[in-house]
This record gives structure tokens, sequence and C-alpha cells, in this order.
């Protein structure tokens, strides 16, 4: 068993609330394949990315956690920047027949938010079977104390807002995807749109774990959970420079259970792109420590994502019988 896998002797049923997948020549993926630019990218060099990551590359890396006792049983795919003309492609793809039992159970597509045409094609996601939500990220600022706030495509652009606020009429959850010094405004917006439902990413992006930084990442995730439609994804806790910081995670992951609740934390891989600092089994592995007993583990990393992306029991894989 690998040093970071689950402990119990129980089978683990895991659903992965976040995790992409590519194919490189069906669809053009322009931070993939056009100018390589690792200082731009959050987590530094991403050079093992370019390349097809399909369900057989996914359960080569979610295999073997466990002595086979942790079974991922449903994943939600989260749009993977693919062209933003192909957005509707994407999730064609992702409804072809073929998939793994279990494999991209709920889509989380891609819809440009003020834009004149985002209306009809909200409506086109929509349509697809297994479409639950959207994410479309906001114009942000590259560092704490700046500001792009008015800005079109940031979290205070009326048109970008009016799009956003279409989502419940469709059924539709928002993956919110914002650095920590954001978060704030982001609470502003969830208080602002109660009937939204909303998926944090990524535990807001603590990049910063200085004490200061902490502070600051905590009060924008204290103010998001003080909006009961928001819930948070306990993943990617790589650093940059693809740094892994063991003790500094797994206290993100319990002070992100203490402030939101387990009944409002998903777990989620962020396969392939969480690959360039650590392995599944140890991402898996930290947040399970967190968790303190078989209900929380239940709650977080199964149950809460099937009912947030309302995935159907008849999409997901079988857990294997403990002998």
């Amino acid at each position: 068993m690998r040093r970071d896998a689950p402990s119990s002797d129980a089978p683990l049923g895991i659903v992965d609330a976040h995790h992409h997948l590519w194919r490189l020549d069906c669809g053009h993926y322009p931070w993939l394949q056009d100018a390589y630019q690792p200082a731009g990218f959050f987590l530094g060099s991403y050079q093992a990315l370019r390349q097809d990551y399909l369900s057989t590359q996914y359960r080569r890396d979610t295999q073997d956690h466990g002595a086979g006792r942790v079974t991922v049983l449903a994943t939600v795919h989260v749009e993977a920047e693919r062209d933003r003309g192909e957005a509707v492609a994407e999730t064609a793809w992702l409804h072809e027949p073929g998939l793994p039992p279990g494999m991209a159970a709920a889509v989380v597509a891609y819809a440009p938010f003020g834009t004149p045409g985002c209306a009809a094609l909200l409506a086109r996601q929509a349509s697809f079977a297994r479409v639950r939500g959207i994410r479309c990220k906001p114009l942000v600022a590259e560092q704490p104390g700046a500001s792009v706030a008015g800005k079109a495509g940031s979290m205070q652009d009326q048109a970008w807002l009016d799009d956003l606020a279409r989502l419940p009429r469709h059924g539709l959850s928002w993956d919110l995807r914002v650095p920590f010094w954001h978060l704030g405004e982001a609470a502003q917006v969830a208080a602002a749109l109660p009937d939204l439902r909303i998926a944090l990413n990524h535990a807001g992006l603590p990049l910063d774990r200085s004490e200061a930084g902490l502070a600051h990442w905590r009060r924008g995730m204290e103010a998001l959970a003080a909006c009961p439609n928001v819930m948070v994804k306990l993943s990617e806790f790589g650093l940059p420079g693809g740094r892994w910081d063991a003790a500094g995670n797994l206290r993100i992951a319990r002070e992100t259970l203490a402030i939101f609740g387990h009944e409002r934390a998903m777990f989620g891989s962020n396969l392939p792109v969480a690959s360039l600092s650590a392995s599944f089994g140890t991402v898996l592995g930290t947040v399970c420590k967190a968790l303190p007993d078989s209900a929380t583990r239940a709650l977080v990393l199964s149950e809460n994502a099937v009912r947030f992306y309302r995935i159907a029991r008849a999409d997901m894989a079988q857990l294997p019988v403990c002998r």
C-alpha cells in the first residue's frame, strides 16, 4: 500500500469532483499546443502536460492506491480551456460513447460570460445530458493589492454578471476559480445571487503560505462560507514551482473543513494538473488525514459531489465487494 493511501480495510468509493481530459489531435488547446509559457502558469513548468490525457491515463494515475481498496466510482469533468470557439465541441466529445463507467458522469462546461452569444451558448450546453455546471473564470489581478474591479470580465462587470445570473434558469451551477485575493469579491457575488449554486475550486488557491497570506485567505473563505449556496473543493494544494508542502497542505485541508463543514466540501484530484506536484495517492491521503471518521469520509469523498452535481447512480461504476 502506498504510504499516503487511506488505511481503512473497507472498500473506499471516491467521486472525483474535479479533473480534466484532453486529446490534442481532435481539439485545439492553446495553452498546451501554442506558445509554451510556464512563467504564466501558477505551478510553473507544465511541459509534462503537453500530451494526450484520456481515460486510460486517468485510470493509470488513480489505480493501485490502498491495495485495491480505493475505487473511483464517478468523476466530474471540468472544462480544460479548449479553444473558446470549441466549447460545445468539447462537451459533445465528452458525451461520445466509449468512456469507462463513471468517467465524466457530470460535466462542467464553458460559456463566455459577458459576450453577445452567451445566452444561446448556455442553452446549448445545458441541452447535453450530463452537463451540470459552467466554469467561466473572471478576470483577476495578478497579485494581492492590485485591482481589476469594473473592467470587462471582472466580477463587477454587469454584462458578465448578467450571464452568470442565467445559470439557475438552466439548472446549472458555477465552478468558481479565483486566487485567494479575490475570495472576498466572490463572496459578494455569491450573496447577491443566492439561487446560484457555486463550487469553489482548489480550496480558494491559498498560494501565499505566510501567516499574513493565510489570514487573507481565511477572511475570504469565511466570507464565502457565510453564503449557504457555496461549496468548496479540496483540490490542488500544489504551490508555485510544483512544490508540495505536506504539513502545510494538511493544515489547509483541515482549516477549509473547519470553515465550510464536512457537508459542504468535495474531494477533487485536479488530474492531470495536480500530478506536477503530487500523486493522486498523496492528494487523497492528505484529504483523508483531515477527515476524522468514516461518516465524514463518505460525505467529502463521494456523497457531497453526487448531491451537488446530481450524479445519477446509473452513471457510476460499481464499488467492489469487500471479501
